[in-house]
Order: structure tokens, then sequence, then C-alpha cells
């Protein structure tokens, strides 16, 4: 049996189509306006009228949810974790890990590599950290952190069968350029995240991505555009925002959105374990966090993570911006997909993985797709 949505909006990272369809098993067969739909015997049809198709979104930054967290290590509670997140539009998720000791880093990525073995959702590993500044730490514990080790690093991508694809760290420390260069030549995207780096020193790096734009790093200032600024002002770098209304203002989404446009900010959550959990007391590294108010914070007031709703954010980043469907597709799948070389996913096109999500025309989710597969919201 082939599944078969009609006469719904398709955005399909590419363009948009008012009256169409799709079909698709594991992978999209054809999607097109209705009128070039032509009826197959294995075809089981649902009239999705009034509603909205949008690629899977991707999420390259995101610690845990609904209890769980990547740095637990278990690749059984990474596998729930993963399914729980399919419920909120992720069909294609980075495990990201924290700041810790590198016996517990090691652990991780142990875990998640088996996690990943077993669930096709886990495109990658972010790690965030230990490689940062203990100016910005944000939520991540000073006493683990420390330089960038290229031998260390070597050792945790080995650990995870090469599964790292992002790394953030601190371009301000030594040996930047000999780690950059070991990112370059393993396939892994350098960001600048947790970071004191000036716009001097950043224009010697590699760096092409900044890790949750205008958090945890130097400001945007007039004499010293830092970290923010730099971010900014480069075409070259993509941009990552948790668009929660809380980490950012929806004042500063807006101006970053006026100044990067819509091909070079992504959308993530940066969630951790309470996320989709009742608020209270939850954890995070060994730090106690309470969660209140939709807000994940230490005890010291310090934000940690997010408890952020993929479609939330996709549907709060057309309020703070005033952008359109369009453009909201391009920063939850379509650039993440180009900047990852993740070539199955990020758009609806013959031969992709069938990964999509149907919304109503209020932006509620609907049902999730992933690899074909039907989850109801």
């Amino acid at each position: 049996m082939k599944t078969v949505l009609k006469h719904g909006t398709i955005y399909t990272g590419n363009g948009k189509i008012t009256d169409g369809y799709i079909r698709f098993g594991e992978k999209i067969e054809a999607v097109g306006p209705v009128s070039e739909y032509l009826p197959a015997a294995q075809d089981q049809v649902t009239d999705v009228q009034g509603k909205i198709i949008v690629p899977g979104f991707i999420d390259v930054h995101s610690h845990g949810g609904y209890g769980f967290d990547a740095m637990d290590g278990d690749p059984e509670q990474i596998d729930k974790m993963v399914n729980e997140m399919v419920h909120e539009g992720i069909t294609s998720y980075f495990a990201t890990t924290m700041t810790q000791a590198h016996a517990e880093i090691a652990k991780a990525m142990k875990g998640i590599r088996k996690a990943a073995a077993k669930n096709p959702v886990i495109q990658g590993i972010h790690l965030e950290g230990p490689f940062i500044s203990p100016v910005f730490k944000g939520a991540q514990p000073e006493k683990y952190i420390q330089a960038p080790d290229v031998k260390l690093f070597d050792e945790w991508n080995e650990l995870s069968g090469h599964l790292i694809k992002l790394v953030t760290y601190a371009p301000e420390h030594k040996m930047t350029a000999a780690f950059e260069d070991y990112c370059l030549a393993n396939g892994i995207v350098p960001s600048m995240g947790h970071s004191n780096a000036k716009r001097a020193e950043l224009l010697n790096s590699k760096v092409s991505h900044v890790t949750h734009l205008y958090n945890a790093q130097r400001e945007f200032k007039h004499r010293q555009p830092g970290v923010t600024g730099h971010a900014l002002l480069e075409d070259n770098i993509y941009c990552e925002i948790i668009a929660d209304g809380f980490h950012v203002v929806p004042d500063m989404i807006r101006l970053a959105y006026e100044i990067k446009g819509p091909t070079k900010i992504e959308l993530v959550t940066d969630s951790m374990r309470a996320k989709g959990m009742p608020e209270g007391v939850s954890e995070l590294g060994g730090q106690k966090v309470i969660v209140k108010d939709k807000q994940a914070r230490l005890t010291s007031g310090n934000l940690a993570g997010s408890v952020l709703k993929y479609q939330d954010a996709f549907r709060n980043i057309m309020q703070f911006t005033g952008c359109g469907i369009e453009e909201a597709v391009l920063m939850s799948s379509v650039n993440q997909a180009r900047e990852f070389k993740l070539t199955n996913k990020g758009s609806l096109a013959v031969g992709k993985d069938a990964d999509l999500n149907l919304f109503d025309d209020k932006i509620s989710l609907c049902a999730t797709y992933s690899l074909g597969k039907y989850y109801q919201d």
C-alpha cells in the first residue's frame, strides 16, 4: 500500500502547490498538483483539503525531552525520547551533548551510536562543549571546560561511529586552527558558541555556524561586534535561533531575520529532559533545574536549555518575524539539510525520504510521517 494525501496545500521546500497531492511509502514517489494525479490500485487515499503539508523538521540542537537526556547514554531511553520528538514534527535529530567529564561524554557517544543504529531519525550528534569559554558557560558546568583537544575529539568521534556532525566551541582558545582543520577534514561543521571571541579573532577562524544566536556569547555592541555581530555580518554563517520568546525577545529575532534572511537561519529547540513533562524540578548535567512558566532555569537564574516543542518554534517564527510558511520551511528543514548534507531530507521531492508534517489552517500539528510511518499528534 502507498499513502496518498490529496487536496492539501504543499510547501515542498522549493515552492508551493496550492491543490496538491503526494504519494509515498518510505520514499516519496510522486508530488504535484492534483490535476496530475493518476490513481493506482495500491493507493490508500486521504483527502486533506484545508490542510498544509510541509517537510519534516530537522532539529540540530536538542539535549533531550520527555524525561530523557542524550547524555544519559542509554540507547533504549534515547530511542524512546526520539520517538516522542517525532510527535513534535521532528523527523531528523542531532542528539546533543554538553560539557561533562571525558568518561561521561564517551558513554554518551557510544549510547547515541547504538540508538542511531536502531532509530533512523537520529541523523547525527551535536557536541556542545567542553571546548568552550567559562566566561559564557551558560548552563554548562565550568569544572569540565577545557581548550580544544584534537586527540580527545577524535577519540569521541571514533566512539560515535563518526556521527558527530556539529561541534560548539570557543574559537578564541589556542589550538583552534588545528581543531578546525580536523573538523573540516571529517565533515564536522565548526560552530562558535559559549564564546568570548572578538570579531578580529573570528575573522581568522573557519567557523561557519553559530550556536543559539545571541545566547551565551560575546554580545553585539557598538565598539565590538563580538560573536553575535560576526554571525550577523558574515554571509556564510548559519544562525541557530531558539524561538521560544524567552531566550531571545521577538524584536531581536526579527532583527536577525531582517539581516540574515530565511536562508541562513535554523530553528532549534535546545530542549532538555523536562520538555513534555510537568513543571517542577528537573536536572541538566547534574545541576538542579526549575521549570516554571515554560522556562527552564538553574537555581542561579540562568536559562538551562528550553522546554520548547518544535511545532511551537515553527509557529513562533512566523509570528515574531511576519514571514510566511514558505520561509518558515526553509528555517525548519531546508537549511539544515543543505548545511549538513542530509541529501534525502529537508524537502518534498521524488526519491527523498517520506518525512512530512500535516498542519491545519491554524498551524496546529495534526500528524507526522517519518519514513512514511504515521504518527498522530
